[in-house]
């Protein structure tokens, strides 16, 4: 019997949309990925894989030995051995409460915090809880393609807003107005950027927590890289427009902290008004 034929017998079958919108998605990595599958294994010169996203697959990188000693620590005490609570332990959202809080006007809790299993979680926690039938949210483009490839599983319908290259990356807000309507969940921005490396300024995250305001959208920040800045603007978190607009910020310890492999990351509420969670002003 040919392998076709045979294959119809069985009712277990590839998310064929799924594999649709991973196939259309254009990745900085996709493509240095073909770059290096292209070079001769002879050729002599060095190649510097500027796409890779694991910092500590290079050894000039290293997490602070006093992170190591921490996890040490922990794992020795045998006190962190049994099953966790669904949002976290609290000594870990209690320190992310108080890491976070250092950048915003207002104190974070520990029951705004929710770990995860690295920020890939995070996403695609929010991602669900956002996807009720019918429903659309709002992806940068360009940005980061699990967005498109978990909204496809999860059938949440995307819409994408342009980046502006001429404006250093920054959302057409213009876009974000037209796209936007009454099923429109919430909009999704990634700063400090990917791909694309941008770190918004105050005053325009300033511009996209009001324009989420009049449409009544969530805004999801995706921070993974906060802190990591190069360039002459100082990162913001969108948190500290938490009383302007609700936002879900989405983060985690791989990328600063050079540890992807510990995958340990969270999803935070930043919101004192509209969600009515408790806030103590600083």
């Amino acid at each position: 019997m040919e392998n076709g034929s045979e294959l119809e017998k069985w009712g277990f079958r590839g998310n064929e949309k799924l594999s649709a919108a991973l196939a259309s998605a254009v990745t900085v990595r996709g493509i240095l990925m073909k770059l290096f599958e292209s070079l001769s294994k002879d050729d002599p010169r060095p190649t510097v894989p500027l796409g890779h996203g694991d910092p500590s697959a290079f050894p000039c990188f290293r997490t602070a030995a006093v992170a190591e000693d921490a996890i040490v620590d922990a794992v020795r005490s045998a006190k962190y051995n049994g099953y966790a609570p669904p949002v976290g332990i609290l000594p870990a959202r209690r320190a992310i409460a108080d890491y976070l809080s250092r950048d915003l006007p207002y104190a974070l809790s520990p029951d705004d915090v929710h770990v995860t299993i690295g920020c890939i979680q995070a996403i695609e926690v929010t991602m669900a809880v956002l996807a009720r039938p019918g429903a659309n949210i709002l992806l940068p483009r360009p940005g980061f393609p699990y967005y498109e490839s978990r909204a496809a599983a999860i059938n949440l319908e995307v819409r994408h807003f342009d980046l502006n290259p001429e404006k250093g990356w920054e959302v057409d807000l213009e876009s974000i107005e037209a796209l936007a309507d009454e099923n429109t969940v919430a909009m999704v921005i990634i700063n400090p950027g990917n791909p694309c490396g941008t770190v918004y300024t105050h005053q325009h995250l300033k511009k996209i927590a009001e324009t989420a305001r009049k449409l009544g959208i969530l805004v999801v920040a995706d921070e993974v890289y906060h802190h990591l800045t190069f360039g002459s603007n100082p990162f913001v978190p969108m948190g500290a427009f938490g009383s302007i607009v609700p936002v879900i910020t989405l983060g985690s310890i791989s990328k600063r902290w050079i540890v992807p492999g510990w995958r340990l990351g969270w999803i935070v509420t930043n919101d004192p008004n509209v969600l009515h969670l408790s806030k103590r002003l600083k």
